[in-house]
């Protein structure tokens, strides 16, 4: 069995959406061995920051939020396709020539995670591709980027996936991570309330 870590780590220089500053960790320290007898650490931050987990509620304001995600949909066997050779975008005529299964949960690996564009120009899902995969009723899609999408004014390819219950993953990183069939465990923190969580992401090869 052989266990690879696909999250991003958390602090406050790490990649966030677009650079904003509004995406940045912040950590401070509430106790430290000069002030009192434990070490103790603070974090506030956006919870679509690193490697998280959307909810419908994230984009449809009658959607699901997370605490209504099951978690067979997060510790699952999965489907980790390499498009690396995708020069902007994923769309329909990437996906075609892969198999997917309906109830399958896919990993999109891309140059994202070779290449310093994570708060640009990175590749993303457009909506010809979240369609095609709608249609293949998978469960769940995972991706490389901090955002399924990158400039879509009216969210179609959230909204395309949430509609339909598909589970979005952002902030993966897969370098490393051959095409093939794993066993993933993304299970969130448990909010309540609150349409995203981070999560702590693995793949599990034989299980």
């Amino acid at each position: 069995m052989k266990i690879y870590d696909i999250s991003m780590d958390v602090f406050y220089d790490m990649p966030v959406y677009k650079g904003r500053p509004s995406k940045r960790p912040l950590l401070s320290i509430d106790s430290d061995y000069s002030t009192g007898t434990v070490y103790e650490t603070r974090l506030e931050m956006n919870l679509h920051t690193g490697t998280h987990i959307d909810s419908p509620h994230h984009m449809l304001e009658d959607g699901e939020k997370l605490d209504c995600i099951s978690l067979d949909k997060v510790i699952t066997r999965c489907r980790v396709f390499d498009l690396t050779k995708a020069a902007e975008k994923i769309s329909k005529t990437d996906l075609e020539g892969k198999r997917i299964k309906e109830g399958d949960f896919i990993l999109l690996k891309t140059k994202n995670s070779y290449e310093d564009i994570l708060e640009g120009d990175f590749i993303y899902l457009d909506k010809s591709g979240a369609e095609y995969l709608r249609n293949k009723r998978i469960k769940g899609i995972g991706i490389d980027a901090l955002g399924i999408e990158r400039n879509q004014s009216d969210h179609g390819t959230h909204k395309i996936l949430f509609k339909e219950g598909i589970v979005v993953l952002e902030g993966l990183r897969l370098a490393g991570i051959d095409e093939g069939e794993y066993f993933l465990f993304a299970a969130p923190i448990k909010l309540k309330n609150v349409e995203a969580a981070p999560v702590r992401a693995i793949l599990i090869k034989d299980l």
